[in-house]
């Protein structure tokens, strides 16, 4: 068992984190470890869970939230470790080993390398200190003042660390490491004068002169401006010692000849020189690697070894190449597309991305227009450059270009941590935390980050690598001269191919005798394309398929279409051209499916949506998707599942403009039937949450899914397409379809309530609105409401969902009421008043009976049942629960008899009939197993194993842990 503070809050177990639940309760565990072992007062406490002023109930808060976390405690067999909650009276004190808690190990961490004598010692020490933390301290807890206070006085201490930490490489000479370690905390903390002094002077050390000048004078001026003061006596004895010409204290280092003085000052004598760095090692000592004794000279200008005329990149970069993994080894982690096919020319480019990466922490930056073969060259380089990362190649499509969005920053991090090991539970919610821990396991490895389609620098920088040995490359259509000025990055044009390239590649494609037969045409047709490569490849590909075409005559019919293509707006009618050809040999139905398929708003479609696009039939709209795939218009990415090329979007788009709203109209409306679909299937016997909107039109078909798994998957799956189904449907003023797709997710909500779903409702919130629907506002108010409260946002939850009710009874929506009254009582149980709570839910109860609906009165019993139980009202709660189970035992409530038998089971143990309980607990937790409701189970486990110490129960609790950690 593990307490952690330095990042999120948390407990880790040997099974995973413990649920910690409400952000709240992160802070009172936040403040009793702060405090381990020492009595912390109520008063303390709320002082630290509230930033205003508490609720009158706040001392219950605090007694729910204690109970909770002393039950989870109990579950993980906390006393096994010598961990206790205790109340001590008006007080609470959290019994815990030092050794348990990350923040006492990292103090203990800094005292010895305080004692070490040898400073390879004290590296080690400092390094497993800073490897505890894992993002900002005390993240993921709301922090009111005494936890704010406490939180920057670990980040001190942390800085205090990595300032420590650089000195002491400057005493080992290894200045270059210095300088990169405090590169990225001075980038963070720009105003901290001690880390910029630190990094002026390794800089220096390093032979890195004039970045230590222009560190030094960035830092001046941001003084100056922000704050309005000069630099404090570190910073200008840094400047000073620059001046002088004095290496001063820090180890041997290349030493830099003396900066000139300014004009009419005179330059202070050097210091004497240091001895010399190039002497050669003693007998049977390894020679010194070159590049390891600083720079000298522009990386271009290295000689490769046996007169080439080109460096290779391990010589331009030290000790770049790491040997093979050994067998049996895991290979490192390679989300790389395959390497392009029929790859020819850009001999430059590939020589100017390898010099380019021959830097430290560099970024690489290669831009030009669209269609030029950006991504191409970047996938060719780093399949080229494996041997250089043996940490592994990670690789994101930003889509900073596409109609269907950018990538949400949040999912990028979450693949890249996935794929550096993260378990899914513990990725963090938030971009910036994600970021932060992205950096740091990247840090002391060599790691490729290849960042397509990137549209700002901003976003780049949140992606950037912690290692001074990764390297990063970005492709975009534009400059990013902010991600130039703010990181170095070092740009890499690339313009249109040459003719001789092009008939390469059209060569590659065709085959040599082909083209040498036609040369003069191949290289007319290459100059017709203008030299880009998708045009070259779409052309190429239609030549391919018929082998009796001349490559004249095609060239000739090129030509005649280049000036009758002008009225299509992208940024080169090469790229129309070409296409436009090929759509005009493919049969009717293929081009009605293609030109419908330009109206499509999400990112890829299936054949389902294809056909609700074209008004056909999936499988008419399967057999056009595959004509389309073998021309190259589209790209099957999964069985099922095709995408368009950006430009081909815009030119499909542009080939019908006049079914712009059937098209979308007609797949808003399949959105809005599969999702239906899904939601029976994954939770049958819900109340339907809507009519269908006017003008409806029904899809010839719709998807058929088996069982609920099938049907989550699709949601999944779909979220992203569903969500920019969402906004434009907005966007065309269809508010109607707009909160209905949003709100036929919801059990995906539920299942998945933490994964940032806020935004999406606020926006059917808005459709609602402008709709004027006080039906559809009262809905989603009632689902934001409760997304809100399971993120720990418990008072903005209470604010939301406060209205939802009355909305709902003006719309005469007697179910919605029910339901919102449920949501509105769990929050203001939570907030301690259990009165109104109590009372919320039983008009719940009563409304669901007036409107005979077992389902919605079944939830609203168990969660009155609960709050009774809570309440300390034992035998109320069991009559409440039994109530609700009476209206079963339908097959879909399987989840809500699983929560009704465990509130049973603890009521009984409250009576002390502890038999019964028992056996009615571990009834409820094979109901949860069996239906596959890990959450209920282990609820109902950690509820057996408070009273029974059987060796089953904690077997099937640990497997229950398991899977959930497993699925994220």
């Amino acid at each position: 068992m593990e307490f952690r503070l330095l990042g999120t809050v948390s407990v880790e177990t040997l099974t995973g984190p413990l649920p910690l639940g409400p952000a709240k309760r992160r802070s009172l565990l936040a403040a009793l470890l702060l405090s381990a072992n020492t009595p912390v007062s109520v008063t303390r406490l709320t002082d630290s869970l509230w930033d205003d002023t508490p609720p009158l109930q706040a001392r219950g808060v605090i007694q729910g939230h204690v109970s909770r976390l002393r039950a989870l405690l109990v579950g993980a067999d906390a006393e096994a470790y010598g961990v206790e909650l205790a109340t001590l009276g008006d007080a609470y004190v959290l019994r815990v080993p030092e050794t348990l808690i990350d923040a006492q190990r990292f103090e203990e961490l800094l005292m010895l390398a305080r004692e070490q004598r040898g400073p390879a010692d004290t590296v080690l020490m400092l390094k497993e200190a800073l490897s505890l933390w894992q993002g900002p301290a005390l993240s993921g807890a709301f922090t009111g003042p005494p936890l704010r206070a406490a939180a920057h006085s670990l980040e001190e201490s942390r800085l205090a660390t990595v300032e420590h930490l650089a000195r002491t490489y400057g005493v080992l000479g290894e200045h270059h490491r210095a300088a990169a370690l405090l590169a990225a905390e001075t980038a963070a903390h720009p105003l901290r004068e001690s880390l910029a002094a630190e990094l002026v002077l390794a800089l220096y050390r390093a032979g890195r002169q004039s970045e230590a000048l222009d560190r030094f004078h960035r830092t001046r001026r941001l003084l100056a401006d922000e704050l309005g003061i000069d630099p404090g006596h570190e910073l200008a004895d840094a400047y000073a010692l620059i001046l002088r010409g004095d290496p001063g204290s820090g180890g041997a280092g290349p030493r830099p000849g003396p900066v000139a003085a300014p004009a009419g000052i005179r330059a202070p004598s050097p210091a004497r020189p240091a001895a010399s760095v190039g002497a050669a090692p003693p007998a049977g000592a390894a020679a010194p690697d070159p590049a390891s004794a600083g720079p000298s000279g522009a990386a271009g200008d290295v000689p490769a070894r046996g007169g080439g005329a080109v460096a290779s990149q391990a010589a331009l970069r030290p000790s770049s190449v790491a040997p093979a993994p050994h067998p049996g080894e895991p290979l490192p982690v390679d989300l790389l597309p395959r390497a392009p096919r029929g790859f020819h020319g850009r001999g430059a480019e590939l020589a100017a991305l390898t010099r380019a990466a021959a830097g430290e922490a560099p970024v690489c930056l290669v831009t030009g227009p669209a269609g030029v073969g950006k991504t191409a060259l970047a996938l060719q380089w780093a399949h080229r450059s494996g041997a250089l990362f043996p940490d592994g190649r990670l690789f994101a499509d930003l889509r900073g270009f596409s109609e269907a969005g950018e990538s949400a920053l949040i999912d990028v991090l979450r693949e890249f941590l996935l794929a550096l090991g993260v378990a899914p539970r513990r990725v963090p919610e938030s971009a910036p935390a994600a970021a932060a821990l992205f950096r740091s396991l990247t840090d002391r490895r060599r790691v490729l980050v290849v960042l397509d389609n990137a549209r700002d620098s901003a976003t780049v920088r949140a992606l950037l690598p912690g290692g001074s040995d990764c390297v990063t490359l970005v492709t975009s259509r534009h400059r990013l001269e902010g991600l130039i000025a703010s990181d170095a990055a070092r740009p890499v044009p690339l313009d249109t191919l040459e003719a001789d390239d092009g008939t390469a590649l059209l060569a590659g494609v065709l085959g040599e005798e082909r083209v040498l037969a036609e040369p003069v045409a191949a290289r007319r047709l290459a100059e017709l394309c203008g030299g880009l490569p998708l045009a070259l490849r779409v052309t190429a590909a239609r030549l391919a398929g018929r082998p009796r075409w001349t490559l004249a005559a095609l060239a000739d019919e090129l030509a005649d279409e280049r000036g009758r293509l002008a009225y299509l707006d992208v940024d080169d009618t090469g790229v129309a051209a070409a296409l436009r050809l090929t759509v005009q040999h493919l049969p009717p139905e293929a081009v009605h499916q293609f030109a419908r398929l330009g109206h499509h708003p999400g990112g890829h479609v299936d054949p389902y949506a294809a056909a609700a696009l074209a008004g056909t039939d999936p499988v008419a709209a399967a057999a056009a998707l595959e004509r389309l795939a073998a021309a190259h218009l589209v790209a099957e990415t999964a069985p099922g599942r095709w995408i368009l090329h950006d430009l081909v979007r815009l030119y499909a788009r542009g080939l019908d403009p006049a079914s712009a709203h059937e098209a979308l109209t007609g797949v808003l409306d399949h959105c809005i039937a599969t999702a239906l679909a899904a939601a029976d299937t994954a939770e049958p016997g819900g109340e339907p949450c809507f009519v269908l909107p006017d003008g409806y039109r029904e899809p010839a078909a719709v998807r058929d899914f088996a069982d609920r798994a099938e049907a989550m998957r699709w949601l999944a799956a779909e979220r992203e397409n569903l969500a920019l189904a969402a906004v434009a449907a907005r966007e065309a003023g269809l508010a109607d379809r707009t909160w209905r797709i949003i709100l036929l997710q919801w059990p995906q909500v539920v299942w998945r309530v933490r994964d940032n779903w806020a935004s999406l409702l606020e926006l059917a919130l808005e459709a609602a609105r402008a709709g004027k629907d006080a039906y559809a506002e009262s809905r989603v108010l009632t689902l934001l409401g409760w997304v809100l409260t399971e993120e720990g946002q418990t008072s903005e939850a209470a604010a939301v969902l406060e209205r939802s009710p009355v909305l709902a009874r003006e719309a005469g929506d007697p179910l919605g009421e029910a339901t919102a009254l449920i949501n509105l009582a769990v929050v203001q149980a939570e907030l301690g008043e259990s009165a109104t709570a109590t009372e919320n839910c039983t008009r719940a109860v009563e409304l669901a009976r007036e409107e005979e609906d077992r389902h919605t009165e079944m939830l609203a019993l168990q969660h009155l049942a609960r709050m009774q139980l809570t309440a300390n009202r034992p035998r109320e709660a069991l009559a409440c629960a039994r109530t609700a189970l009476d209206l079963g035992p339908e097959h879909e409530e399987a989840v809500r008899r699983s929560l009704l038998l465990a509130v049973c089971g603890e009521a009984r143990l409250a009576l002390g009939e502890e038999e019964d309980g028992i056996r009615l607990l571990d009834r409820a937790a094979r109901e949860a197993e069996e239906a596959g409701y890990d959450d209920g189970a282990v609820r109902a486990l950690e509820a057996l194993l408070r009273v029974s110490a059987r060796t089953e129960y904690r077997r099937r609790y640990d497997e229950a842990l398991r899977r959930l950690a497993a699925e994220g």
